[in-house]
């Protein structure tokens, strides 16, 4: 490859300088992502310890580049270990890219209608609702928690499986294309409490949790004021109109929509 330049004893070429691109692309979206996070600090001080371990090697200082490489190598493994929600998430955000996304179109038009309807009517009652609609990447592990159903998505199955009285009201349900997999199902909580100064009730840290986790999007109903909620991509917006969570959920299953805006809060 052609050298560009030469610093000291380095030859520089165009292929090095788009290796060292991508490095730090990567290494930026790794930081957006864990960022306001325990794990964002950890993350910075595994990277002072990567630049010392590679300058030490580079001027042949092989004790300390051996110590270092010891503590790297322990590091990182501690690292995946206790922040298996931040790789979650990276691993989700590749996912989400269009490249690897061109398998998963949903045709069928009935179930945002389904939904909308659904969530409304439960609000006008102030009976609390969680669900779950995937978007792409399986959620089996998180159905596995709950019951089991295998149904076809209908108005009154959602309404029955939240009526208050119903042994399956507490938890979520989850919905892939057009088939309910599970209600009563378990999910992971999100470490945010509140969001523009209200506290977050358990039904809407779940709702977010999941969305921080997985390619999904939640409908979140409140039992105490009846208001809506859609958690999507770890954020919260609330107080959607029936036509904001119609043309959400529309977006979600690949049917022309008109767009509608999202406040977030």
């Amino acid at each position: 490859m052609f050298d560009l330049f030469k610093i000291g004893f380095l030859n520089v070429s165009v292929l090095d300088l788009v290796d060292i691109a991508m490095v730090t692309f990567i290494i930026y979206k790794l930081y957006t992502l864990l960022r306001g996070t325990i794990a964002a600090q950890i993350f910075l001080g595994l990277l002072v310890v990567l630049f010392l371990s590679f300058g030490a090697q580079l001027i042949n200082l092989k004790a300390l580049s051996w110590l270092l490489k010891f503590i790297t190598d322990i590091w990182i493994i501690a690292f995946i270990i206790l922040f298996q929600p931040e790789i979650r998430r990276l691993l989700v955000f590749v996912a989400k890219s269009p490249f690897l996304r061109f398998g998963f179109k949903f045709e069928h038009s009935e179930v945002p209608d389904i939904i909308t309807d659904a969530a409304f009517e439960m609000a006008q009652l102030q009976h609390g609702a969680l669900i779950v609609v995937n978007k792409s990447s399986g959620i089996r592990g998180f159905s596995e928690t709950g019951e089991i159903l295998n149904a076809k998505v209908t108005k009154n199955l959602l309404r029955s499986i939240f009526y208050p009285r119903s042994p399956l009201h507490d938890g979520a349900v989850i919905i892939k294309n057009d088939i309910v997999e599970a209600a009563r199902a378990t999910l992971p909580l999100t470490t945010i409490t509140q969001v523009g100064g209200e506290t977050l009730g358990m039904r809407h840290r779940a709702g977010l949790g999941i969305s921080e986790v997985a390619d999904v999007i939640s409908v979140i109903v409140s039992e105490e004021t009846g208001g809506i909620s859609v958690a999507d991509d770890g954020k919260l917006y609330r107080g959607l109109s029936r036509d904001a969570l119609k043309n959400r959920l529309i977006a979600v299953y690949k049917v022309k929509g008109k767009n509608v805006s999202l406040q977030k809060e």
